[in-house]
């Protein structure tokens, strides 16, 4: 059963985190020794090189994973329709990751409602295109149902369980379970709050029971204006780690 990828919204190290991410290199090839994925979030405001996806790829484990976020052009200004053009730039810029792209995500504005063929004909472009895992995280009401819910799974995408949730069922897993997307903003103060402990205890164990299921589960840490997304990070890989054994 594969572990649980616990990452951030990038890999910046903070200085007050740096002595637990220890030796030489760049910030993100320290980064990756220890957590086993990043979500890339630039890619939604420009285009990214392939020179500089494969670098990054070379500069990480076997292991570890990258989930790429779509462009702003396909979701905020297409709106999901008239996309082949920019999905297919952004596809085969991220293709230079290699094995090492573990997940697109998709994140919608706030005012995007779902049109049934408007998400239809978006979603069969994109698997025309891309067979690996997808996790969707939309914003608005509309999305929260029993229609929605049905494409999503049709289509074999997740959609994420977000915090803060706009309504109760976005805390919640949903579309396709073979994967399991958790992105953390902070809460109340998105993009600051910490989390606390018993948030990150009661966290732990849910994530653990989904790869059990046998689903691939990411959870990220985007709350990180204040710092606190790698410390938080941090404390779920370490929940997630074996107990020690005790003496035979």
């Amino acid at each position: 059963m594969p572990a649980p990828i616990v990452a951030t919204a990038g890999w910046s190290l903070p200085r007050a985190e740096q002595h637990r991410f220890p030796g030489a290199g760049t910030h993100l090839e320290r980064y990756a020794r220890v957590l086993r994925g990043a979500e890339i979030n630039a890619s939604f405001y420009r285009p990214i090189r392939p020179a500089l996806y494969a670098k990054w790829a070379a500069g990480v484990p076997a292991r570890f994973r990258f989930s790429v976020k779509l462009p702003r052009t396909v979701t905020h200004e297409r709106r999901l329709r008239d996309c082949a053009e920019p999905l297919d730039a952004f596809l085969g810029e991220v293709a230079a990751l290699g094995p090492k792209l573990g997940c697109l995500l998709v994140q919608l504005p706030p005012s995007l409602r779902w049109d049934a063929a408007v998400a239809d004909d978006f979603l069969a472009l994109l698997r025309a295109r891309h067979a690996g895992p997808v996790a969707l995280e939309p914003r608005h009401p509309t999305w929260f149902a029993d229609a929605p819910e049905a494409q999503l799974v049709r289509h074999d995408v997740a959609r994420v369980a977000a915090d803060p949730a706009r309504v109760p069922a976005a805390a919640l897993p949903g579309g396709a379970r073979s994967l399991e997307y958790h992105r953390l903003h902070g809460s109340p103060r998105i993009y600051y709050t910490p989390y606390d402990d018993a948030y990150l205890d009661a966290l732990a164990p849910r994530l653990r029971a989904a790869g059990r299921r046998g689903a691939t589960v990411w959870c990220v840490f985007d709350n990180t204006a204040s710092g606190a997304a790698l410390p938080n990070a941090l404390g779920v890989h370490a929940r997630l780690q074996p107990a020690p054994r005790g003496d035979a």
